[in-house]
């Protein structure tokens, strides 16, 4: 799909999307419970691959909808799969059910599509090992496809969790159910609230993970023998897919109105400090869940200097804001950003260089001066198969000159299905094709 953008405004109020994050966490652990029920999930590419997990190691899923997943899960004891599990584009999926399927009696193999199946696993790989299981990659290499043999008994081990912490949530859903406790020392954390929202839903299912924290190491005692009960779950609102309505309303003279945002162990709520930091007009009512942004005609976003090793989702959307902001921007310390869907550092500022942008790719961040007339120009861009840079690249299309055209535009549905037909309704003028 081609989204063709033009230069517009939004305006009005929407229900920002459900979390992805909290969605794939939920059906996870669900899947491992008894009877659950997670409501107003997110169903997109990516929970799909999740809920297809989960039915392949035995649990009953029944979506009603986007109003009600009804999980009928394994009470523990996940059943070794008829088939390969392949978890498409979804490293949440691969990695999560990865570490569940240490949990089977027998023999597990997972993988995924082209993207996937490059990005790497070792350090899971190496310490499901550790805790008495069998994993490996069958190229060698810790990319998938993955093969695990339970089951997962418990012990000690160190893992690299640098490039990404869903190592970490991976080991904390799977091994309160190994035979014995387990101890995990994580080195260099990166997103870290991402770990955060894992444990905050085991929480929901009755468990408790006590960890300790020296500089970005952390240490998790986990006790091993536990069931889960999750029979409710309520997804929250999903700041990371908000940031993009955000930011285009902080950019394109635009008034715009999101509910559902309440306050939770979500790091991309940084999205309303960051904005306010680069002196957007913009207000968060906690208690009643609204974010409120109005645009101004004459107003000028203005750069900074961010550290967002815990907010690397960001990134892609902060990237915008200071391609039209006055004065330079630096972000640093999100080096793991090159190891997801794609190298994100590498193709936003490929991307952005289209449409004018003054940026600079560094090992662990961007350098970007502000546009100098302010606007960035219209181009054909490419979101190179990866959800979170076409929605990117479409809020910088809103505000560029011209018309801009986006190749492979329906990868958004990986996180925000209905990403581009909300900006349609709220008013931006784009046709899709």
């Amino acid at each position: 799909m081609k989204a063709t953008v033009r230069r517009s405004k939004i305006k009005g109020e929407i229900i920002a999307p459900p979390s992805k994050s909290y969605t794939h966490r939920a059906i996870a652990i669900a899947s491992l419970a008894k009877r659950s029920e997670i409501l107003y999930p997110l169903i997109s590419e990516d929970t799909k691959a999740s809920i297809n997990a989960a039915k392949c190691l035995g649990a009953t899923v029944e979506v009603e909808q986007a109003r009600k997943i009804t999980i009928e899960g394994t009470e523990g004891s996940p059943g070794t799969p008829e088939d390969v599990i392949n978890a498409e584009n979804s490293g949440t999926t691969l990695r999560f059910f990865t570490a569940i399927s240490s949990l089977c009696e027998g023999a597990t193999v997972l993988t995924g599509d082209a993207s996937l199946r490059k990005r790497p696993n070792l350090p899971l790989l190496k310490s499901l090992n550790d805790l008495g299981s069998e994993a490996f990659s069958t190229k060698g290499d810790g990319t998938a496809p993955i093969v695990v043999k339970g089951r997962l008994k418990g012990g000690e081990t160190t893992i690299d969790a640098s490039i990404s912490s869903q190592f970490i949530s991976a080991l904390l859903i799977a091994c309160p159910l190994a035979e014995n406790n387990s101890y995990i020392l994580a080195n260099n954390l990166s997103s870290v609230p991402y770990m955060r929202m894992t444990i905050e839903v085991l929480e929901k299912a009755g468990l408790e993970v006590p960890f300790s924290r020296s500089s970005n190491d952390y240490s998790f005692q986990v006790e091993g023998g536990k069931t889960y009960r999750l029979p409710r779950f309520t997804v929250p609102g999903d700041f990371s897919s908000a940031s993009y309505l955000l930011a285009t309303a902080a950019i394109t003279d635009s008034e715009l109105k999101i509910r559902n945002l309440f306050p939770s162990a979500q790091g991309d709520s940084r999205i309303v400090e960051l904005l306010n930091a680069m002196g957007a007009d913009i207000s968060w009512n906690k208690e009643k869940g609204i974010i409120e942004v109005k645009g101004a005609k004459d107003a000028t976003l203005k750069g900074i200097k961010v550290d967002m090793r815990e907010n690397p989702d960001l990134v892609p959307t902060i990237a915008v804001l200071a391609a039209v902001a006055e004065g330079g921007t630096e972000i640093t310390g999100v080096a793991h950003l090159r190891y997801k869907e794609t190298d994100r550092l590498k193709f936003m500022a490929e991307e952005l260089k289209k449409m004018g942008a003054r940026i600079e790719e560094k090992e662990d961040g961007l350098l970007i001066e502000g546009a100098k007339k302010k606007d960035l120009k219209a181009a054909k861009v490419y979101s190179h198969g990866d959800h979170r840079l076409a929605m990117a690249l479409c809020v910088a299309a809103l505000s560029a000159t011209g018309e801009t055209v986006i190749e492979d535009a329906e990868c958004a549905k990986v996180s925000y299905p209905s990403f581009f037909e909300d900006m349609l309704d709220l008013g931006a003028d784009m046709n899709l094709s």
